[in-house]
């Protein structure tokens, strides 16, 4: 039944109808649809009082409404983010004039070619160079050349103190992330000619030596109250079941979930095509429960008219694809929902390859599940099979 709010009169009028309807078709619900044409509605009447045609709409005109809407006592829909899908919609039509983009400050505009030459010249992942990109952001902030770049007078000190100060605060790994993508950002510095002399010698290291820890796999029971933490009689509950069958059971990262697609699933064959790191693609074996999993999902829990061709989406219009952080984020909520300790994703890439021990499988074929470049990189699980260490164990010597 068609909601009675939020009809259109003024300069906006013909467009009314239209943009209820691509709001439908994009998973809106016909109240939150309601509630946007209520506000094209005042917008519309708002430009008629002050003589404004909707061609000359820009940001400006925006603010100044968002103002005059606040001045009005209203208490909902008051962001630039509430006015977002009409906006969208206006220039889409060609309403609109297409905002001209903003000038980028000096530091950004750094930034943007740090970022094109990890893409470009080094092929990092998209993971990777957020990563490398927020380092090199942290340290411009920290050394006070976010506004000018200054960096000519960098000094070997500066970094030394920056690292100090930046990794006192994370993990061992997190540490150790964060002075790698320092020296990426250094040794670009100096390729690029904006300091004389590298400074990426500068940087301290970080005492995480490999093969250090354990693999931090939770138990089969656990893993059973997770997954029982899926309402699969919902669609939410049917698309978080299987983004946690993916990551326990083929070991998936979640950026690897969420760069996932339709055309990547190979019903005929059996398998699908994981996009992993450094532009890396694989072809795994699709188990059954996993393939189950993912057709309930897509049968009867996928929304419509996406306009997407990502496996997993968000559930609340506009249904976009599900970012990396939004698998992270299932994984925490599924935790929290078993009444077991906070975890991530990672920990359910843990678990699948220490399962893989556990059935009597190799530490070649971990390898190869959890696609592994190096068989050092997989080492790290011998020592989950304690059975197996404790019969090669010395005895410890005695007087």
């Amino acid at each position: 039944m068609r909601s009675g709010r939020g009809h259109v009169r003024g300069v906006l009028a013909p467009y009314g109808e239209d943009f209820r309807a691509r709001l439908l078709s994009r998973g809106y619900t016909w109240g939150s649809a309601a509630h946007q044409v209520h506000l094209m509605a005042h917008f519309s009447r708002w430009l008629d009082e002050h003589g404004l045609p909707p061609g000359e709409i820009d940001r400006a005109v925006v603010d100044r409404f968002l103002g005059a809407r606040r001045d009005s006592d209203y208490v909902k829909l008051l962001s630039r983010r509430a006015m977002a899908p009409m906006i969208e919609y206006l220039r889409e039509t060609g309403v609109v004039r297409p905002e001209p983009p903003c000038p980028l400050s000096f530091a950004e505009a750094h930034l943007a070619e740090f970022e094109r030459y990890l893409s470009d010249e080094r092929g990092l992942s998209g993971e990777s160079i957020r990563s490398y990109v927020g380092v090199a952001r942290q340290f411009l902030v920290h050394t006070g050349n976010n506004e000018s770049l200054g960096l000519e007078a960098l000094s070997a000190s500066a970094v030394t103190a920056f690292v100090r100060e930046e990794c006192a605060r994370r993990s061992a790994g997190s540490a150790s992330a964060t002075v790698t993508g320092l020296r990426a950002w250094l040794r670009f510095l100096h390729r690029t000619g904006r300091i004389p002399v590298s400074l990426a010698p500068a940087v301290p290291s970080v005492a995480n030596w490999s093969l250090a820890g354990l693999p931090r796999a939770i138990g089969a029971r656990e893993l059973a109250r997770l997954l029982r933490s899926c309402d699969r009689r919902r669609a939410v509950g049917r698309r978080d079941f299987a983004i946690l069958t993916l990551c326990s059971r083929l070991g998936l990262r979640a950026g690897e979930v969420a760069r996932l697609e339709l055309a990547d699933l190979d019903w005929r064959q059996g398998e699908l095509v994981v996009h992993g790191k450094g532009a890396r693609s694989d072809r795994l074996p699709l188990p059954a429960d996993v393939g189950e999993a993912i057709v309930a999902w897509l049968c009867r829990g996928r929304p419509g008219g996406t306009g997407t061709a990502a496996v997993f989406v968000r559930m609340r219009a506009p249904h976009g694809p599900l970012a990396s952080t939004g698998v992270s984020a299932v994984v925490h909520r599924a935790a929290a929902r078993a009444g077991i300790e906070p975890i991530g994703a990672h920990r359910l890439r843990h678990t699948a390859g220490t399962r893989i021990l556990q059935a009597g499988g190799s530490l070649a074929e971990v390898g190869q599940v959890l696609r592994h470049e190096r068989l050092l990189t997989t080492a790290i699980y011998a020592k989950v099979d304690r059975s197996a260490l404790a019969s090669v164990a010395q005895p410890w010597p005695t007087r």
